[in-house]
Order: structure tokens, then sequence, then C-alpha cells
């Protein structure tokens, strides 16, 4: 038996098999969490005019100043100033033709329609120059970019209606084992609810995939089969349950009667050393093991990343934070650990039971602990790193 996989090289052979999916046409407004198929320049130049950045009075030359007008966002004043003029203006209204500032309505003293102050605004003051935001042609998002809800705004400020994303990513998820109750309120005493499977679809949920559920199914060769000829037109398929060698650990020779061929096989982490990748034709498929905990780690490390990188996503893989241990954690095995946990005042702390079926704890933690192998105990107050969740 060849030995684990190193979480690093693990994802990189799983990132290599990833699918590309084609492009298309995506109204921006619709594009949250789907990543650019290509770079995004403006159409338009933003601001279009010189604005003012304040309320208060565009000015011409020294004072003091007649008022002769008003320039309001979107009612611009119509004419131009000249010396000793000025224009009642409001935030974001344009500049008039003739005026270099704007003085502050708070430091202006009005005698009727002539405005005077004690200290006259430099020019410049409270403008906000044509084009200092962006200009037509600038190039603002570059391909592989996550749109998220600021550069959602930002491509439609740029004059763009539409934005070329990858199309979503059709993933089937597949539950297995004799075990799981479908129905979670009502379970044998022998069986539990099939959760994972609804897990995975939530996980999946924010980058727009289509998820084509398939469980849970039994421990049975012929359900197996059934089940995966359902799989065909999906990109990636995704188990949970089974991915082992025990004796009912069916999926590995189910996936192989399937036609698919195991690429690698058990990754060197806790939880989430059975961990199987396999491939048939262009389809990728990702078994993870059955206890939850495991599920979840496995997902986050290895399935969220080969979805976002099927997408196009430039940075697939999740971002590494630097922490604080809460408390003293303990010593580490042979294998790379990741732990979760709660952030507090004081650091990360456990978030209860490391058991790798410990659902409470883990819907609990909002961050993972990554523990190197053979790590000794830990203080408290000591640098670690890990990863954010969003389970709150």
């Amino acid at each position: 038996m060849s030995a684990a996989l190193s979480l690093e090289e693990a994802q990189a052979r799983l990132l290599a098999l990833a699918p590309a999916l084609a492009p298309e046409a995506c109204a921006v407004e619709q594009a949250l969490g789907r990543y650019l198929a290509a770079d995004l320049s403006a159409a338009r130049t933003q601001p279009q005019a010189d604005l003012s950045a304040m309320d208060g009075y565009a000015l011409c030359g020294p004072g003091p100043w007649q008022r002769i007008g008003e320039s309001r966002a979107g009612a611009p004043f119509a004419g131009s100033l000249t010396k000793g003029q000025c224009v009642r203006i409001s935030t974001g209204a344009h500049l008039p033709f003739g005026a270099d500032r704007v003085l502050l309505q708070e430091d202006a003293h009005l005698a009727g329609d002539t405005i005077s102050t004690d200290e006259d605004p430099a020019a410049g003051s409270h403008v906000r120059v044509r084009g200092f935001d962006f200009r037509e042609g600038d190039r603002l998002l570059v391909r592989g970019t996550a749109m998220t809800p600021a550069r959602i705004a930002l491509a439609l400020a740029a004059g763009h209606g539409q934005v070329s994303v990858a199309r979503p990513a059709r993933i089937a998820i597949l539950d297995t084992g004799d075990e799981l109750a479908a129905n979670p309120a009502h379970c044998a005493p022998h069986q539990i609810p099939a959760s994972n499977g609804g897990m995975l679809a939530a996980m999946l949920a924010p980058l727009g995939s289509e998820v084509i559920r398939l469980g849970p199914i039994g421990d049975d060769h012929a359900a197996l089969a059934a089940a995966l000829s359902q799989a065909e037109s999906a990109d990636i398929l995704i188990t949970s349950g089974g991915a082992s060698v025990g004796d009912h650990d069916l999926v590995q020779d189910a996936l192989t009667r399937w036609g698919a061929q195991i690429a690698f096989w058990r990754i060197a982490i806790k939880p989430g050393k059975p961990m199987m990748v396999a491939t048939r034709g262009a389809q990728v498929v990702l078994g993870l093991p059955g206890n939850p905990v495991s599920c979840f780690v496995t997902a986050f490390l290895f399935a969220l990343p080969l979805v976002r990188a099927a997408m196009g996503a430039a940075a697939p893989l999740p971002r590494r934070h630097a922490l604080v241990a809460g408390e003293a954690l303990p010593a580490v095995g042979k294998r790379r650990e990741f732990l979760r946990a709660v952030l507090g005042p004081d650091g990360a702390r456990l978030s209860g039971s490391q058991d790798s079926s410990a659902q409470a704890s883990l819907a609990a933690a909002d961050c993972l602990i990554d523990r190197p192998a053979d790590s000794p105990v830990l203080p408290a107050g000591t640098t670690i790193t890990g990863f954010l969740l969003h389970n709150g």
C-alpha cells in the first residue's frame, strides 16, 4: 500500500484534474459567486466630470461670491461661473465650468445671495476629479476573480450589464451507507440521519453550482450502480462514505465497475485520511469519508477548491490566516490535524469534542486550526495558522 499523500501534494494533484468549464455570458447582477472568464475593463470613465465631494458652494475666483444658481446630483448647473460667482452645490453634483473648489456649507457666511468665509479653501478642495476612480479602458478585474457584491457594483459602474464567467459546475452528490436514514425524523435504532448530502449541497451553494442529489444509498452494488448511472452528466461526482477498504465499503469497487480509474487514495491528515480521487474521462470523482466532521473537513480542503478551480478561480485554495491559541493545544500524532475551534477575544479555543463524528462542536466552530504532525503541546498565546469557516 502506497504512503498517504501530504495535504499540499493531494491538493495539487486534484486541482490538476479539474475540468475546464466553458465560458458563458451572465447578467452582472446574477454573477455573485461566479468567476470571471476574461479580464474586465472599464467601458466608461468614473466620475465622468469633476464632482463635489461635499455639500457647500462651488467657487470661482476670490470672494466674496455672488450665488447665481444651484448644482444638484442629477441636475447640474447649466451655465458657467466667472470670478466672484458661486453656486450652491450638493455632494456628487457636477462642478460648474469656471469653478475650481468647494467651500463647505458649515464654513460659509450668508448674507442674502452673498457668500463669504473666514478662510478661502485652496484650489481643488473637496473636488472629485474626473476619472479619479477609473478611466475608460482601465483593467478593473482580472480573469479568475470571484464576483462579490462590491465587484458586482464595480462592474455595473464601469458600464457592464453582462460579464463572461465559467458555466456553473454540475455536481452529483452521493452519500452511502446502510446506516443512513433519508428521513431524519424517522430513524431505526441502528440508523442515523443522512446529513452529509445536505451539508455538502449547502457548502456548494455559494458557488452557484448545479447540484444533483443521488443519496442516500445503501451498501448494495445494484443500488450504487443505479445511482452512478444518474451521474453521467455531472462534471464532478462527490461521494461520502464507503471509500475505505472494509468488507462493506463498496464505493471504490462500484466506481471501478462504472469505468472510473482511481487516481490516488489516502491523505496524511486527521480527520479525513481515507479520502479518494478518481477520474472517468473528463469527470472527476471525489470520495469523502462518511464521518460528518471528516466529510466537512475534506470538502473544505478539497471539494470546494476543486469546484472553484473548475469554475475558473485564480486562487481556488482556502486562504490561510494567522491565529492565536486561546488555550493550550494538545500534542499531535503522526498525521497533521485540523482542529475545530471558536475565535474569541483571547484567541482560538477548541469548540468541543474533536471526534470525527461530533457534529455539535463542528457546528459551533468558526475556524480550523492547522496543527503539523508530531507537534508538541502548544501553550496558550502562541501564534498558529488556520482557516476561517462560515458557520456563523
